[in-house]
């Protein structure tokens, strides 16, 4: 921004500078031009009057000797013509003469001189200035000046030289003035995109100083102080809940527990593995319960990272759900690699893939066959997809599946509010992770997870 404002502003000032600079050099030479031609035009015009009287008696030398002295007081050389258009006494040291035929035939016509064309500092020609000599009505011969144009060009030039020093010098202002008038105008700006940063980052304090710059950047300013205001507010007041609805579930969830735990010596071994599997969920809801206390206490951010194996992950959670598929009449299996590490949060990967297999089993229908697919890392990548044979979606549906509150039309009836898919995107977004929807073959959703192998502790990141 700061180089098209420095471009915009040297382009107007250049412009601007130059817009002036040319007519006024224009006007000067015109007007040096047509100041020399009005001198001329009076002195030829009083060497008119002379030469009346002395053409119509025949007595030349006082004339001669008039126009010789003007000669050697300003080297300007005069010629008086007959009624025939013969030199009949001129000045200087040569009687040839450099007046144009056309120029003196419109004098003995009895026309003035029109005057000349302006001239510039690279012409070279002198400026001639032909008038008649008329004796009672009758034009009776000319009077013509030829003035050398050295002194009107230097004057020219000098008077440029002037005015270019002028432009240089408003230029040279102009441009030390860029720097100070581009930090003034670029200041809100710099700081808000400073305080944008910093809130982006967590420090949800930072706010942009609204004194310095342009009315209208310390409005936007303002503006955006409220905006970081409201949203400091709803945070705080989100963070609040988050923290009060923890902590009302752990007590529960602990009594729960403890519960279940004495469940174990009623229970035959038959039981016993789906005993084990209900403590390890109760234990799994605790955990959850702990990251959203430790969310509401720190904030937004990262958590640490711990090493797991995606592999073993999926195969719980597949375990989990198994005998929900199997009351249904639906398969679920896991497949692929035997051994996938990453280091991720925990819980992250089951959040996710509850969800997806939640999903699958609710609107997959009777019969559907689900498949958990771990791929072994790849490129930094490890990749889960969660593959059903049901109806799926329409692909323009699966666009939308992950936005918030969006559910199938033909899902009516069915539990939830349209919001594990989007939890799940952004829940893996946080963590440089993806999560795609795509029609699987033939038919049915393939959704594909894929996650970094290391995702970086916060004091790693420092």
């Amino acid at each position: 921004m700061r180089r098209r404002l420095v471009t915009v502003y040297l382009s107007l000032l250049v412009t601007a500078c130059l817009g002036l600079a040319f007519p006024l050099c224009t006007a000067i030479a015109s007007g040096n031009t047509g100041d020399m031609v009005i001198d001329r035009s009076n002195d030829t015009v009083r060497f008119a009057s002379l030469a009346g009287p002395a053409l119509e008696s025949g007595e030349t030398e006082a004339l001669g000797a008039e126009l010789d002295a003007y000669y050697a007081l300003y080297d300007i050389r005069a010629w008086v013509f007959d009624r025939h258009g013969g030199v009949v006494v001129s000045s200087g040291v040569s009687a040839g003469t450099t007046v144009s035929g056309e120029e003196l035939r419109a004098a003995l016509a009895g026309n003035r001189s029109a005057g000349a064309d302006t001239l510039w500092p690279w012409d070279t020609q002198a400026l001639v200035v032909v008038e008649p000599v008329v004796r009672s009505g009758e034009v009776i011969g000319a009077v013509a000046t030829e003035s050398p144009t050295d002194a009107l060009r230097w004057s020219t030039m000098w008077q440029w030289g002037v005015v270019l020093g002028s432009v240089l010098l408003v230029l040279t202002v102009g441009t030390l003035a860029l720097n100070p008038l581009a930090r003034w105008v670029l200041r809100p700006v710099h700081d808000l995109d400073t305080a944008t940063r910093r809130i982006s980052d967590g420090e949800l304090t930072a706010r942009v100083p609204a004194e310095a710059g342009p009315p209208e950047l310390r409005r936007l300013s303002e503006s955006f102080n409220r905006m970081a205001d409201t949203i400091t507010t709803l945070l705080s007041r989100q963070r609040t809940f988050v923290s009060y609805a923890g902590h009302q579930i752990r007590n529960p969830l602990a009594a729960l527990r403890l519960r279940v735990d004495g469940l174990a010596a009623h229970l035959n071994s038959a039981g016993a593995a789906d005993h084990a599997l209900t403590l390890d969920e109760v234990d799994r809801l605790a955990r959850i319960c702990d990251t959203l206390l430790q969310l509401a206490r720190t904030g937004p951010g990262r958590e640490r990272a711990v090493d797991l194996d995606v592999r073993e992950v999926a195969d719980a959670r597949v375990a989990a759900w198994l005998p929900i598929a199997e009351r249904s009449g639906m398969d679920l299996r896991r497949c692929g690699a035997h051994h996938a590490p990453v280091r991720l949060p925990d819980g992250i990967l089951d959040q996710a893939l509850d969800v997806l297999i939640d999903n699958a089993l609710k609107f997959g229908g009777a019969g559907v066959q689900v498949a958990v697919h771990v791929y072994p890392p790849r490129d930094g990548k490890v990749r889960v997809h969660v593959v059903d044979n049901g109806p799926g979606l329409a692909p323009e549906q699966l666009e939308k599946a992950a936005a918030p509150f969006w559910r199938s039309p033909d899902s009516a009836g069915a539990a939830g509010v349209g919001l594990g898919l989007s939890i799940v995107a952004t829940l893996l977004e946080t963590y440089d992770g993806e999560l795609r929807l795509d029609s699987a073959d033939p038919h049915g959703i393939d959704a594909r997870i894929q996650v970094p192998t290391e995702v970086p502790n916060p004091v790693d990141e420092e």
